[in-house]
């Protein structure tokens, strides 16, 4: 891959990338589906870990539908709700990504956005608390809306100018990526991807430990 300064456009997926949270939205979804009982949560859990990157909507959706069963429970709703208050306290708190305003300077013409599977209402309003919202001048974007919908919507209006660099941590972001067309590097250190060596190996992915690394592709 190219230099990162030489990217017109920096897509940075947020859980695990820019906030070490992916621990807090794993316990957030066992605590949201806990009421279906341990042996269903900790299910589902492993099914949010295997699928990083997809939006909660369709994960409670995938747990209603295939692992709930007959089990009488929270409806989709109150699960969301549940969910959601377990999370924002944890996004409030959690470690932020070293080295982003320095990268920020270092990139001073590229456009940066986050693309992710989190709630958009939820992330802007995490972003402006804890002053990381100025940093995004692309705009910050998230569920509902899928990453690949997002992604093509910025394509297409020339909000995402290429060449352009997905970074993310999850199998889906690099799925995401190739979709779009864009360059994808992978941020190991928060990730919960089980086997990330022998997947970045087969798929011959770049790899980074933390985001702060970042600066050191840029002076390559």
């Amino acid at each position: 891959m190219r230099s990162v300064s030489q990217y017109k456009t920096l897509v940075f997926d947020c859980d695990g990338v820019v906030l070490n949270s992916n621990h807090v939205k794993t316990k957030a979804f066992y605590k949201a589906t806990l009421p279906y009982g341990e042996k269903a949560a900790s299910t589902f859990v492993k099914y949010h870990t295997e699928n990083g990157g997809i939006s909660r909507y369709k994960k409670f959706a995938h747990f209603l539908e295939e692992i709930a069963g007959n089990i009488k429970g929270p409806g989709l709703d109150e699960l969301l709700e549940r969910y959601a208050t377990e999370v924002v306290d944890g996004l409030l708190t959690c470690d932020v990504a070293e080295g982003l305003e320095k990268l920020r300077k270092q990139t001073p013409d590229s456009r940066w956005l986050i693309v992710s599977g989190g709630d958009q209402d939820e992330l802007r309003l995490v972003f402006e608390k804890r002053g990381l919202a100025s940093l995004f001048d692309g705009g910050i974007f998230g569920s509902p809306t899928p990453k690949k919908d997002i992604l093509d919507r910025e394509l297409e209006t020339g909000n995402i100018q290429q060449p352009a660099l997905f970074i993310g941590d999850s199998k889906y972001d690099h799925e995401s990526a190739q979709y779009a067309g864009l360059d994808f590097v992978f941020v190991s250190s928060w990730s919960e991807v089980n086997n990330a060596n022998k997947w970045l190996e087969s798929n011959c992915i770049t790899s980074v430990l933390s985001t702060a690394c970042l600066l050191d592709l840029n002076q390559e």
